[in-house]
C-alpha cells in the first residue's frame, strides 16, 4: 500500500542529525556510504572497530582468507578500481583483503563520514518525528530519518561457557578478536577449541611453530582442499578483461559463486563415473566440489550418503593414524549440509608429531584452569588458548544492540517469538529501518548479494526522497507472505535438519538451541527477481507516507 503525502519539505531534515545513519562500515557499510552520497543525503557511519573492513578488520588471525575466488568478490560498481587493483593470489589472504577495502575506502573518500571506535548500543524509533535516535557507548545520542543496518552476519563472537576462563594466566584469543599485533606461537604449548571453519584455517598454520598444539573437537566439519595459488601479473592483466564475464557469472549462478550444480543426479550415474567426477572436483579451487556437484546431493539422501563417503575415504587416505582420521570424520551430518571450510594441508597437520586431537564429546572439558585446560580425564598446559568457537550468527549483531520500534517493541523480543522479516530488508513494526544482508537475505559471495541490496536499498530511498516521503514500513500482510516464501524455498534441503549458524544454532547463546529458517535458501536469482518486481510495481507491497 502506498499513501502518498507531500511534505512541505525535502526528506533531508535539518532538525535531523543526519539523513540517514549506517552501522558498521564493512564491505556493506563502505558501499551503502558510497551509494547515498550520490543522492546528496548527510550520511554518518558508526563503526565499533578502528578501521574498515568489518570481518576483515576483526578476523585478522593467522590464516584467514577468501573461500571464494578473488576476482569474484571484488566490488563491481567501478571500472576504474577494477582496473586500479592487482589480487596477488586466488583466494586473498587477510591482510591483502584489508588493504584493499582501504584502498577502496579512501579512493572514494568514504573515511571523513565515518566515526570509529563508535560501538552503538541503542536505536530507538520515534513516530512522532518518523526518525531514529542511536546511543553510543560513549553515551552520545544521534538522530537521523533512516537507519540502516551493516553489521554482517557473522560478527558477533561467542565464547563458550566453561569455568575459570578468567583465570587463565596465559594468552587467550578468540579468532573473531584477534588483535593487531603478531602473536608469536614458536616453540609455544598452544590450545584451541573448536574445528569450524575458522578454526581449520589457524590449524593448519599453527601446527607449523608450535612446539605443541592440542585441538579440542567437539564435532568435526567436512573440508575440502582450497588449492590456493598465486596470481601473476600476466594472469592479473587477463582477470580484468573478462570481468564482465565473471560479474555475469556470478549474476547466473544459485548463491553467486563461479560455480553451478550439475544437473544430473548423483545415483543415475555410473559408478565409476562418479568417481572420475569426484576426482576431478576434489582437485578443483574453491567451491566446485561443494556447490558445482550433482544437483541432489543436498536434497536426496542416498546422493548426500555417496558423496559423504567418498569424502570420508579421502580422509582417511590423507591422515595415516587410522583413530585419528575416524574421529575427523562427521558422524552428525552429510556432506555439505554445513558451509563447508576449504582447507590447506589441514588434514597432514594431524600427522605432525606435535598435533594432537582431541575428542570433547568422548573427553568433555570441565573448566579452564590457571595453567590450561582440565577435562575430565586429563590436565593440559598451555602458554596460549584460542577460541575458535565462532559466532552468534545472523540474529546476534542486532541482538547486541537495543533496537526499539513503534511503541518500544524490542526487535530481540520479537524475534525470539519468531524470526520474521520483509525481503530480509524490512521488518514490520521498524519503520525507516533497512537491514542489508540481515536474516533472510541470500549470502553465498557476500559482495554479489550486498551491492544488490545496497542498491535496493537506495533506490527505494531515492523513490522517496523524490515524492517527500517520510515514513516507509515493511506491510504485515506482505511480511507473512514472503515469510511463507522462504519457508517454501527451504522445504527439502538437508541442511535444515542440521544444526548449524545457518538454522540458527548456537549452543553458547541462551534461547538459540531451536532450529529456525535463518536464510533465504532458494537461489540468487529468485531473490532479485522477488525484489525487482516489488521495486517495479512502486514498492505497493511497503507502507509509504
Amino acid at each position: 500500500m502506498v499513501v502518498e503525502e507531500r511534505m512541505t519539505q525535502h526528506n533531508t531534515t535539518p532538525t535531523l542529525d543526519y539523513d540517514v545513519i549506517v552501522i558498521g562500515a564493512g564491505i556493506s557499510g563502505l558501499y551503502q556510504l558510497y551509494k547515498l552520497r550520490e543522492l546528496g543525503l548527510r550520511v554518518r557511519v558508526f563503526e565499533a572497530g578502528t578501521g574498515v573492513g568489518g570481518t576483515w578488520y576483526w578476523n585478522r588471525y593467522p590464516g584467514a582468507r577468501f573461500d571464494s575466488e578473488s576476482y569474484s568478490y571484488a566490488f563491481s560498481f567501478s571500472k576504474e578500481l577494477l582496473d586500479e587493483w592487482d589480487w596477488t593470489e586466488h583466494f586473498s589472504p587477510q591482510p591483502q583483503t584489508e588493504k584493499y577495502l582501504n584502498y577502496m575506502t579512501d579512493k572514494f573518500d568514504l573515511r571523513r563520514d565515518i566515526q570509529f571506535t563508535a560501538r552503538v548500543t541503542s536505536a530507538h524509533y520515534d513516530d512522532t518525528n518518523k526518525s531514529w535516535t542511536l546511543t553510543l557507548e560513549n553515551g552520545s545520542r544521534h538522530t537521523c530519518r533512516f537507519m540502516i543496518t551493516a553489521v554482517g552476519p557473522l560478527s558477533a563472537p561467542t565464547l563458550p561457557k566453561f569455568e575459570g576462563m578468567d583465570d587463565f594466566q596465559g594468552i587467550s584469543h578468540h579468532t573473531g578478536l584477534w588483535p593487531k599485533e603478531p602473536v608469536n606461537f614458536e616453540g609455544k604449548r598452544v590450545g584451541i577449541i573448536g574445528t569450524g571453519a575458522t578454526a581449520v584455517q589457524i590449524i593448519q598454520e599453527i601446527a607449523k611453530t608450535a612446539g605443541h598444539l592440542t585441538v579440542f573437537q567437539r564435532r568435526p566439519n567436512w573440508c575440502k582442499p582450497l588449492h590456493n595459488r598465486e596470481i601473476s601479473p600476466e594472469e592479473m592483466q587477463e582477470i580484468k578483461k573478462t570481468y564482465p564475464d565473471i560479474f555475469e557469472r556470478c549474476q547466473e549462478t544459485l548463491s553467486c559463486f563461479m560455480h553451478t550444480p550439475d544437473p544430473r543426479k548423483t545415483l543415475e550415474v555410473p559408478e565409476a563415473e562418479r568417481e572420475a567426477f569426484w576426482e576431478k572436483l576434489y582437485d578443483t579451487p574453491g567451491f566446485g566440489f561443494w556447490i558445482g556437484n550433482f544437483s541432489d546431493i543436498l536434497t536426496d539422501r542416498a546422493a548426500n550418503a555417496a558423496v559423504s563417503d567418498f569424502v570420508a575415504r579421502k580422509i582417511r587416505q590423507r591422515v595415516k593414524d587410522p583413530a585419528t582420521a575416524e574421529l575427523l570424520i562427521p558422524t552428525d551430518h552429510g556432506f555439505g549440509t554445513r558451509r563447508v571450510p576449504q582447507e590447506t594441508f589441514y588434514y597432514e597437520a594431524y600427522n605432525r608429531p606435535n598435533v594432537e586431537l582431541v575428542s570433547i564429546l568422548n573427553h568433555p572439558i570441565e573448566r579452564i584452569t590457571p595453567t590450561g585446560i582440565k577435562t575430565r580425564d586429563q590436565e593440559f598446559d598451555f602458554d596460549i588458548i584460542i577460541y575458535a568457537t565462532g559466532f552468534d550468527a545472523i540474529t546476534g549483531s542486532f541482538d547486541r544492540i537495543d533496537i526499539r520500534g513503534v511503541n518500544g517493541e524490542s526487535l530481540k523480543a520479537k524475534w525470539r517469538q519468531s524470526l520474521e522479516t520483509y525481503l530480509g530488508i524490512q521488518i514490520a513494526g521498524f519503520p525507516n529501518m533497512f537491514m542489508v544482508m540481515g536474516p533472510h537475505c541470500v549470502f553465498g559471495n557476500i559482495p554479489r548479494s550486498v551491492e544488490y541490496s545496497v542498491e535496493w536499498v537506495t533506490d527505494l530511498i531515492a523513490h522517496m526522497n523524490d515524492r517527500n516521503l517520510t515514513r516507509v514500513e515493511a506491510d504485515p500482510a506482505a511480511m507473512e507472505a514472503w515469510n511463507r516464501f522462504v519457508l517454501e524455498k527451504s522445504e527439502g534441503l538437508l541442511t535444515n535438519e542440521i544444526d548449524s549458524w545457518m538454522t540458527g544454532i548456537n549452543q553458547n547463546v541462551e534461547g538459540k538451541q531451536t532450529r529456525i529458517v535463518a536464510r533465504f535458501a532458494g537461489s540468487a536469482p529468485d531473490y532479485r527477481e522477488h525484489c525487482d518486481a516489488v521495486a517495479a510495481a512502486g514498492y505497493r507491497e511497503l507502507m509509504l507516507v
